[in-house]
């Protein structure tokens, strides 16, 4: 990292007082002129309490608004230029930080950590995350290790463009890479290994699982919607031609259905169409600020 950068690293806890203890002390001791936030978000344990006493700032919520809304209002306290995004759990190991920075060095502007599969805490979540990978690697046009990663380091300046974007829930990692991607943003993955949360974990698979699902068509919409669209658009129309085909050779006719089929598939193409003008403004005012940055 470059001398004249600063380092925020921005922890996002919730009754997380036990993981905080135990790696609190080490992460002040490797990176002692870092910012340190911890995102209190309405703990009802000694979270606040254990925070102060490792002499790190604290910002609190007074009732729990979720995960992504902590990640938020972490990187609006944060000044520094590189924000370290981890969790409070004691998942993440605080050597592999300086993995994180070195890759940034290169000149990306994400960087996340790609838990191994013999890692992730059961089969589900690893056949979910696979799932998640391969959906978000076709909707952005570019390969996924690890969608769903909360350890990872950005740059300030274009992690904050997005935080409107950012869903106050469990998926703000799968909402910022795709963000990245799609905006034309440099994105790399190193390899970490997770380890066992401490306490318990407040994610649900099913509930929060079809959360991530929504959230993946909803930003590869925006950022991207003919790849969206069209898929859509296609299947409807084949459908349309298959059952003309059927009728015709069968009745010698051109029936409703068919016709449904077919202006249905243009309909749903138009909106894409429609879609890719209006994701056009949105890249428009991110290219002007990104090259206002640079000035």
């Amino acid at each position: 990292m470059n001398h004249n950068e600063q380092l925020s690293i921005i922890m996002p806890a919730k009754n997380e007082a036990e993981g905080l203890a135990l790696f609190l002390p080490k992460l002040t001791s490797l990176y002692p002129n870092a910012e340190i936030i911890v995102v209190n978000d309405g703990s009802t344990d000694k979270t606040e309490s254990v925070c102060i006493e490792n002499g790190v700032k604290v910002v609190c919520h007074t009732y729990s608004l979720g995960n992504g809304a902590a990640i938020k209002s972490g990187a609006r306290e944060a000044s520094g230029d590189i924000l370290v995004f981890m969790d409070a759990d004691g998942q993440h190991k605080v050597e592999d930080i300086a993995a994180l920075l070195e890759k940034m060095e290169e000149g990306h502007d994400m960087v996340v950590g790609a838990r191994s599969s013999v890692t992730q805490a059961s089969v589900a979540r690893r056949f979910a995350n696979f799932f998640y990978n391969r959906l978000a690697s076709i909707m952005t046009g570019h390969k996924i290790e690890d969608l769903t990663s909360g350890f990872r380091a950005a740059r300030a300046r274009h992690f904050r463009k997005f935080l409107y974007l950012l869903p106050n829930g469990f998926s703000y990692p799968t909402t910022s890479t795709m963000a990245f991607f799609r905006s034309g943003l440099t994105v790399a993955y190193v390899p970490i290994e997770a380890g066992k949360r401490a306490g318990k974990s407040h994610i649900k698979i099913f509930r929060d699982g079809f959360r991530f699902f929504v959230i993946i068509l909803k930003v590869g919409a925006l950022f991207s919607p003919m790849r969206f669209f069209l898929p859509i658009s296609a299947s409807i129309f084949l459908t349309g031609l298959f059952y003309y085909s059927y009728t015709f050779f069968t009745m010698g006719r051109f029936t409703n259905m068919s016709a449904v089929l077919f202006i249905s598939a243009l309909l749903v193409f138009l909106m894409g169409i429609l879609s890719e003008q209006i994701s056009s403004l949105h890249y428009k005012d991110i290219e002007g600020s990104q090259r206002r940055a640079k000035r």
